[in-house]
């Protein structure tokens, strides 16, 4: 599979720290603030103060170690639980859950999130919380019936996936496949929540392209709704930069519940 082009992210030996690097630093050479960060901390702080979503699990299925998505998200939520796709990603979460050297430096979405949350006064005691709701990080396996066995995790009040489906999937139909996994985890009337790329064909890690799920909002929503869902909220984002790192033209955010 993909002998020749494109990798896969799941598949070949892929660098989820130069991701972290790349794609979501505070580095000065970083050029998606505003695209992967900012969009996806803007759109969740929105979505969580309007109180619907809230609960004791929350599971996330996202690409690499990334974790500014869950800010907003550990004030509502007792546990989040995390399912990583490869070991290098879980040793490197769990850097940071420890606060170990050498962990991943996320103090500049410490700073943008209490900026956009208006709550500037929260800034010191923001990662303790989300580290104290963020204790479980598990392997799984995409490929089993049981994304997580031999674990059974209880049902989800509310499941985030951030960019992992757009590197996972080859086409529509494993969108779908792999979407239906991910919701067999969640609650009857649950949450979810998808934060992607539109009309992506490829991303880099040292100068490697890796393989994208190409698609546009229209897909999403009538996927969502063959699945028997409710779009809650759903925004989009026009590309904001050059770079030959990645070639998506925007970027997705929607909300919606199982009915």
């Amino acid at each position: 599979m993909y002998s020749s082009g494109p990798k896969l992210y799941h598949v070949h030996n892929c660098d989820t720290r130069q991701i972290l690097e790349d794609y979501f630093s505070g580095n000065q050479e970083m050029v998606f603030e505003e695209d992967f960060l900012k969009f996806p901390i803007r759109n969740c702080v929105t979505t969580f103060k309007l109180g619907h979503i809230k609960g004791d699990i929350l599971i996330d299925l996202s690409i690499s170690s990334m974790i500014h998505h869950l800010y907003a998200a550990c004030e509502f939520f007792k546990h989040i639980i995390v399912l990583k796709v490869n070991d290098r990603c879980i040793l490197e979460l769990k850097r940071w859950v420890d606060t170990r050297t050498g962990a991943f430096h996320w103090g500049h979405v410490t700073k943008l999130h209490a900026e956009i949350d208006e709550k500037s006064y929260e800034f010191q005691d923001k990662e303790g919380k989300v580290r104290s709701a963020m204790q479980h990080v598990v392997k799984c396996n995409l490929e089993k019936e049981n994304m997580t066995e031999p674990i059974d995790l209880p049902p989800a009040d509310c499941i985030i996936s951030a960019w992992l489906l757009d590197v996972i999937c080859k086409d529509k139909d494993d969108y779908i496949k792999y979407l239906r996994k991910f919701l067999k985890l969640l609650k009857p009337g649950g949450h979810l929540i998808l934060v992607g790329s539109l009309e992506v064909t490829y991303f880099k890690i040292h100068k490697e392209k890796f393989h994208c799920f190409t698609y546009d909002e229209k897909f999403v929503r009538e996927v969502l709704v063959g699945e028997g869902f409710k779009i809650d909220n759903c925004n989009v984002s026009r590309r904001t930069v050059e770079s030959d790192l990645i070639d998506h033209k925007g970027v997705i955010f929607i909300a919606a519940h199982k009915e």
